[in-house]
């Protein structure tokens, strides 16, 4: 009886400690679990807090140059017509004719300004991203760089959606100037290449140059804004690939449309 008590009791101690262990294993599994849970809860919450953050920068940036806009129109526009009209009437009333040479060049520099502030004041009023595809919008940046005949802009345009987001094509639209703007001031290359195109949920943009490449861990020192881009890629939940070496520059951009 003593020698099976003692048997009985090994396996019972066993049986024990196996489920203590089993225990534990579960424990500590179950512990991870709920701690990679809170982690990507808290991930999330942090994406999406800056992703607020950022559509209010793009709203209170929007507002204010509108603000500023219309303060240009209605203030310092008025203010310049009015300058005008005195100095016409100074024309009208003074027969000395150097004096008068000397008014009408003044009053054509103040017009020549009333034009320019119109102009910017357009600019910076109008809706010009909310009102136009993002194709349109590239096509029309596209243009301007072609205007100044430094290199060859090419653009393919192979989307298949509308982009409707105001964040997505205000980030597209950056990112387009930004890497442009670099490749023609550092890059001393020929041609640029940018393609828009769609893969099933997915908005695509790549941009190339053949220019001289540079340090993709120094952005920082090419003086461009893509490390910047980068964040707001981030935050939308997007993919930002960029590649660089002596044969050109490559950035593929991928966001969830």
């Amino acid at each position: 009886m003593g020698e099976n008590t003692i048997i009985i009791s090994l396996i019972l101690f066993s049986i024990f400690f196996i489920a203590f262990i089993v225990a534990i294993i579960v424990f500590i599994r179950e512990y991870k679990i709920k701690k990679k849970a809170h982690t990507n809860e808290l991930e999330t919450k942090d994406v999406f807090h800056k992703k607020e953050l950022l559509e209010t920068r793009i709203e209170i940036q929007t507002q204010t140059m509108r603000h500023i806009g219309r303060e240009i129109h209605d203030n310092v526009g008025q203010k310049l017509t009015l300058s005008s009209m005195y100095l016409q009437q100074l024309v009208f009333e003074n027969k000395a004719p150097n004096i008068a040479k000397s008014i009408n060049n003044i009053n054509d520099i103040i017009n020549e300004s009333l034009i320019e502030l119109r102009h910017l004041s357009r600019s910076l009023t109008d809706d010009t991203i909310e009102n136009n595809s993002i194709a349109e919008l590239i096509e029309k940046e596209c243009i301007k760089m072609r205007d100044l005949k430094q290199c060859e802009v090419v653009f393919e345009n192979e989307l298949e959606i509308y982009i409707v987001s105001y964040q997505i094509k205000s980030v597209l639209l950056r990112i387009v100037q930004e890497f442009v703007q670099n490749s023609i001031k550092h890059s001393q290359c020929e041609k640029i290449d940018i393609i828009l195109r769609n893969s099933k949920n997915e908005v695509q943009m790549i941009l190339k140059d053949d220019g001289n490449g540079f340090d993709i861990n120094n952005i920082k020192s090419q003086g461009i804004g893509l490390k910047n881009i980068k964040k707001r890629v981030i935050i939308l939940k997007g993919d930002f690939i960029l590649n660089s070496d002596k044969k050109g520059t490559r950035l593929t951009i991928k966001i969830p449309a």
